[in-house]
């Protein structure tokens, strides 16, 4: 793959909104989530990680600070029972030993260690316990923050990379927490107390070990700083490809239309190849600390061995002495080579936990202020003056204004990316205007709230979207509180009715990946049926019959005519044979009104509506 191809192709997975005001993207439903594809913001410091991450295990620290009492005891009992070997080797040694002194010497030793591996096996549940319920708080607010989001995060986001966050980001942190950190604070805690006892037993043996610190400790941090650097780019890089993955897999049909499977091939193997660098590059800086200090530790050692001996062989120091001291010299090895080697889980985790906190900061759907009280919405829409651009640079609609009574059906045709979805987002709040005035019954949209706005507003999109759960329970999505037979009688209305009889188990069926067992159609039935239970005063039709057949689409006119016969409605519509009877069809292009009028008015006009019908 030559460079200027492998660059654009990081260009194309690595950007996300910057790439869609660039391109002056109509971001809407369905469009801009498969143009943006991976998250790649600016990741934190080492230090605010570490400090959030602690924040959050602080509302555990009950569970913490148990593990940490009990690692304290394991640690004081491990060094302990080994300060015990000296009496009992000097005794050997010697020949002075009592057999009754040291029986009573080795059953103290058994319960002394038998204390260490019981609060060894207490420090690891208390931790696993704690760092669980820190994990199902950070997913719980992950998910949280997610349905906080506003419409253009995930316009602007690829679910794979989204989906990458809660599987690969957090599985990383729980994976240090669980094992990780206990295991480094057991560790500095050996460390600090093998220093101390091998002090106490010899200055000199112990002066070797403490004077190896500084340079043990400077190596580390060196492949530490470095290390840091290469998770980053590793958890980046895995990121890019799950969300091209996710993108393919969902997209495999028009792949093999238009035969690019090989292209695809050759842009996975380079983000593959990316990743395998990054990961080899993450894994040998990480990997490399254990060899080296581990090399390092036996140098020490045997110095201290050496040192120990002559100091015996001069009666100087004692057998038990330094047998003790040469055991402490390999405890003390020991904790920094463990250390050393979780560090690759810790920059792991701290990568992720970056990504994760770039959700958890991404700015939510700013909150409703001064809103008025209402308690049902009529449907008397009214647009005045309206401008919006999806970013401030590029102006999406132009001046747009126009009206709908309730129980009116508002048509909205022109070429792709005339605007016509862009109206339907403003309506629902999914994005604000920039000028002009949006209201309902007169109060504008701006002060009411939400919920109660989008509770008003029932919708079928393009795209459909269904539920794992049954066909009963998908289309009584659109009102929790409805009864079978409403759910029935909007199966009915929506033509879905006669196919749903024909399943396995009816309406009791379970859908599963997105209702993979349907036809599109009969997908794109059952979300009219969901939008059919809902008491919404305002309806919105986005291709709502572009997924049926001609003579399904004629079926679910009939119904509709009856669904929308009390409800303001908006439809978008290729198909202009669906819009002939429509109170009115607003013709848009490039973001302005050209033609507004009946279907007769329109033809008899002569101008861009009659030349869209006459080329239907």
């Amino acid at each position: 793959m030559n460079e200027a191809r492998a660059a654009r192709i990081e260009e194309k997975y690595s950007k996300t909104k910057k790439l869609a005001e660039e391109k002056q993207i109509e971001i809407g439903p369905g469009r801009g989530r498969s143009q943006a594809l991976s998250a790649s913001g600016k990741p934190k410091s080492f230090r605010s990680s570490v400090l959030r991450l602690v924040k959050y295990m602080t509302l555990e620290r009950g569970l913490i600070l148990a593990a940490l009492f009990c690692s304290l005891l394991h640690t004081v009992s491990a060094l302990g029972a080994g300060y015990l070997l000296r009496p009992l080797i000097n005794g050997f040694v010697s020949g002075e030993g009592e057999g009754i002194g040291m029986t009573g010497q080795l059953i103290v030793l058994a319960v002394i260690y038998g204390i260490s591996v019981l609060t060894q096996w207490l420090q690891q549940r208390l931790m696993l316990k704690a760092s669980q319920q820190t994990l199902v708080r950070m997913r719980s607010e992950l998910f949280s923050k997610l349905q906080e989001l506003p419409v253009r995060y995930f316009d602007t986001h690829s679910t794979g990379d989204v989906m990458s966050r809660f599987t690969n980001d957090v599985d990383t942190v729980g994976e240090m927490l669980n094992n990780t950190l206990i295991q480094i604070v057991s560790g500095a805690l050996t460390i600090v107390g093998t220093i101390l006892l091998m002090v106490y037993t010899n200055p000199i043996l112990g002066g070797i070990t403490v004077i190896a610190t500084p340079l043990l400790t400077m190596i580390s941090k060196m492949i530490m700083k470095n290390g840091r650097k290469s998770y980053a780019r590793q958890q980046k890089n895995l990121g890019m490809l799950n969300g091209f993955t996710e993108e393919m897999i969902s997209g495999q049909k028009v792949v093999r239309v238009f035969n690019h499977e090989e292209q695809l091939r050759d842009e996975f193997a380079y983000l593959n190849k990316r990743l395998c660098q990054s990961q080899e590059e993450a894994q040998f800086r990480s990997g490399i600390m254990g060899p080296v200090t581990h090399q390092l530790c036996n140098m020490v050692y045997a110095v201290v061995a050496c040192v120990g001996g002559v100091m015996v062989a001069m009666d100087r120091f004692d057998v038990g002495g330094l047998t003790i001291s040469l055991n402490y010299t390999r405890q003390f090895n020991r904790p920094i080579n463990e250390v050393s080697m979780q560090l690759n889980t810790v920059f792991s985790a701290l990568a992720g936990a970056e990504r994760v906190f770039e959700v958890l900061d991404a700015e939510s759907e700013q909150p409703d202020t001064q809103t008025v009280s209402v308690e049902k919405l009529k449907g008397e829409i009214v647009l005045d003056q309206v401008n919006f651009g999806y970013t401030p640079e590029v102006t999406v609609l132009h001046q747009l204004s126009l009206f709908a009574r309730p129980g009116q059906k508002i048509a909205f045709v022109g070429s792709t990316g005339a605007g016509k979805t862009t109206v339907t987002n403003l309506l629902s709040r999914f994005y604000e205007i920039q000028e002009g005035t949006i209201t309902i019954d007169g109060i504008p949209i701006e002060k009411i709230p939400r919920s109660l706005l989008r509770t008003n507003i029932a919708m079928v999109l393009q795209d459909t979207h269904l539920f794992t759960g049954t066909v009963r329970e998908n289309i009584r999505y659109g009102r929790l509180e409805a009864t079978d037979e409403e759910v029935v009688e909007a199966a009915k209305i929506a033509s879905a009715h006669s196919f749903i009889e024909q399943l396995e188990n009816g309406y009791d069926t379970v859908l599963e990946h997105d209702g993979a067992n349907l036809s599109q159609g009969q997908r794109q039935l059952l979300n009219i049926a969901r939008a059919a239970i809902s008491k919404a005063p305002i309806l919105i039709l986005d291709e709502a019959t572009s997924s049926v057949d001609t003579r399904t689409e004629h079926h679910i006119e009939e119904g509709m005519d009856a669904l929308m016969e009390d409800r303001t409605t908006f439809v978008i519509a290729h198909r202009l044979s669906t819009v002939r009877k429509a109170d009115a069809i607003i013709v848009l292009e490039k973001g302005r009104i050209i033609e507004r009028g009946t279907h007769k008015e329109l033809l008899a006009a002569g101008g861009r509506y009659a030349q869209l019908y006459k080329n239907s």
